[in-house]
């Protein structure tokens, strides 16, 4: 009777604990990091009325009579099944997602927490703020690399202190440079005794610079020969007729052009005068003008160049005829003009570009006038596009033109070892040579430039790099920054040859540029961002960014046999193992977000079930209880 007393009070006391832990989760529900407990109960004494028998004799075996005598609570579990992470936007917040724990010192002890509402004391250690303790992990070298191998201490951040400047040893380039642009209009600087009247149109290859044109040789001549008459040698004015000149025959002239047909001269009498003759011929054969010079007809072929080619023939001379008595054939013969002589003219160009040592020379084309025969003009200057006009005949002599160059500029501010900025600007202008452009390099202040200042860049067929070159073998550009800082030496970095990762060349509009530079003045910490790894990088009042620090986690194999301390820690205990330490997402398999908090774990109305069924457990063994008073009250009863 009386052990129902004591086996209801065990069963009380046991949903009186359920109740408590549920209780305990519910009021956490907002406990950041938290994780929720869970009870077990067990039973406890059993008391043995009778022992087991096997069967034997022909009977069957008996089980054991016994008693149990109430519960208890086996086990107050920690779950530590994953939170929601909720966004909060400060910096300094931290959520783990995945397996792991914070570890937090006092400099004796560690303390391990899922509680990441961190931030900062007087020193700048990061810290929980509701204990003080300081999250540990591992620092960050002057050059912002954490060597795996780094002790595990303290975080502090270095607010307000100065990071020195830190000189430019490397400048970056990238973009585009326009394969098939070209401003390089042409000018003419002077025309000596070349006879170049006019230079107008721009270069195709894009080159800035001048060019000394020199000619040689003759300009194409013209036949061109006068005649004899017999009756007033050297002495027509042009009145005369052609019958006081002896003329009798008047339809037998003729007059053939390059050895082509006959070309019949009519319309001619003796009352007919030399300017008669002169004007029937200039309106009748195309290619010829007839003229009177020096008293005596002269026949001009129009079109200048080699007498074998280009010449006249009249007809055959006999007594009275026009051949004869006028142009002074012997009988038998024709009057032949054929003494013209073909062009000799030579031009070559010798181009000096902007800066540069002059190149080879270079034949030029010369145009020839196609009415006239006589060269004038010049192609080809700058792979063509450029006019040079000599209306009246190119002659020998030396011409100077000049080109504008076709170039492109990007500028980048630079530092020295004192963090002063210097603004160093990089020209690229298009040579002649196809692929290839001229590149220098200038700063705008008083800085002294040693070396390295000019150069080439030259372009495979396919657009990418495959060359970047220093004048005179110089390997950097290398200047004095002439204000009591360090010689500086400065690499350009165009790009891996043969690859597009830097300069191109391609039919596209310009857009070289400086991308970086290495180099930057003092600076002070600003602000922080930590990443998923746990990589805590600062970033600098200079506009630099550098990590400072990591992160590190612990894992246990049984992480349910950590101990509660209170204000969301636990230590280790005999069952938890050791911590086992490490990077998040190597050595511990979670992320760090930045910027927000784990919430905890603990589902409401689970809990809300876990108290009704601790409040029907409490219930029903307060009924036993109930009972076995009543019981024991008629009892007494019994003896009244």
């Amino acid at each position: 009777m009386l052990g129902s007393l004591y086996t209801s009070v065990s069963g009380l006391k046991g949903h009186l604990t359920a109740l408590n832990v549920s209780g305990n989760n519910i009021s956490n529900i907002n406990s950041i990091g938290f994780k929720g407990g869970r009870v077990t109960f067990r039973e406890t004494l059993v008391q043995t009325l009778r022992g087991a028998s096997r069967p034997q004799n022909g009977l069957g075996g008996i089980s054991p009579l016994q008693l149990g005598l109430g519960m208890g609570v086996g086990t107050i579990d920690n779950i530590f099944s994953q939170g929601v992470l909720q966004n909060t936007g400060v910096p300094t917040d931290l959520g783990i997602n995945g397996e792991g724990f914070f570890i937090l010192s006092d400099g004796n002890q560690e303390y391990y927490t899922r509680v990441g509402s961190f931030g900062y004391d007087a020193d700048g250690n990061l810290i929980d703020p509701s204990t003080g303790l300081i999250l540990q992990g591992r620092l960050a070298d002057s050059n912002g690399v954490i060597s795996p191998g780094a002790a595990i201490e303290n975080i502090t951040l270095p607010f307000g202190r100065k990071v020195p400047a830190k000189s430019t040893t490397r400048i970056t380039f990238g973009c585009n440079l326009d394969a098939s642009a070209t401003t390089a209009t042409a000018s003419l600087v002077s025309a000596g005794t070349t006879g170049i009247t006019s230079v107008y149109g721009t270069a195709i290859n894009g080159a800035g610079g001048r060019h000394e044109i020199t000619i040689t040789g003759e300009n194409a001549v013209a036949s061109s020969l006068a005649g004899s008459n017999l009756v007033k040698p050297g002495a027509l004015d042009g009145s005369e007729t052609l019958g006081s000149l002896g003329v009798t025959e008047f339809n037998d002239f003729t007059i053939g052009v390059d050895g082509g047909d006959p070309i019949a001269i009519t319309g001619l009498n003796e009352s007919s005068t030399i300017t008669d003759l002169i004007n029937i011929i200039n309106s009748t054969v195309t290619g010829v003008t007839a003229s009177l010079e020096g008293g005596e007809v002269v026949l001009t072929r129009d079109y200048a160049g080699d007498g074998a080619t280009y010449n006249i023939t009249t007809s055959v001379a006999a007594d009275g005829n026009i051949t004869r008595q006028i142009f002074g054939a012997a009988v038998g013969n024709s009057f032949v003009v054929d003494n013209g002589t073909a062009s000799t003219l030579v031009a070559t160009d010798v181009f000096t570009p902007e800066g540069k040592a002059p190149m080879g020379a270079v034949s030029l084309s010369l145009v020839i006038n196609e009415t006239t025969g006589l060269v004038t003009g010049i192609e080809g200057l700058g792979g063509g596009g450029v006019v040079i006009d000599a209306n009246n005949g190119l002659k020998a002599g030396t011409a100077v033109v000049d080109t504008a160059p076709t170039e492109h500029y990007t500028s980048i501010g630079i530092y020295d070892s004192l963090g002063v900025e210097h603004n160093l600007t990089v020209r690229f202008s298009r040579s002649p040579v196809a692929g290839m452009w001229y590149w220098d390099a200038s700063l705008d202040g008083i800085e002294q430039i040693k070396g390295g200042q000019s150069g080439t860049v030259s372009f495979n067929e396919d657009g990418s790099l495959a060359s970047f070159v220093y004048d005179g073998g110089s390997l950097a550009f290398t200047f004095s920054p002439a204000n009591g800082a360090d010689e500086m030496s400065v690499v350009f970095d165009a790009g891996t040859p043969g690859s597009f990762d830097g300069i191109t060349q391609f039919s596209s509009p310009f857009s070289t540029t400086a991308k970086g530079q290495d180099g930057y003045g003092m600076g002070a910490l600003t602000s922080i961002s930590i990443d998923s790894g746990g990589i805590i990088t600062g970033f600098f009042s200079n506009g630099v960014s550098k990590p400072i620090a990591q992160i590190i986690l612990a894992k246990f194999n049984n992480p349910a046999g950590l101990e509660k301390v209170g204000d969301g820690l636990y230590v280790t205990s005999s069952n938890s193992g050791l911590p086992m330490r490490g990077e998040p997402g190597k050595i511990v398999s979670a992320s760090i977000s930045g910027g927000a908090l784990e919430m905890s774990n603990v589902d409401l109305a689970e809990e809300f079930v876990n108290m009704v069924v601790a409040q029907r457990g409490f219930q029903a063994n307060a009924r036993v209880l109930s009972a076995s008073d009543q019981m024991l009250t008629e009892l007494v009863n019994m003896t009244r």
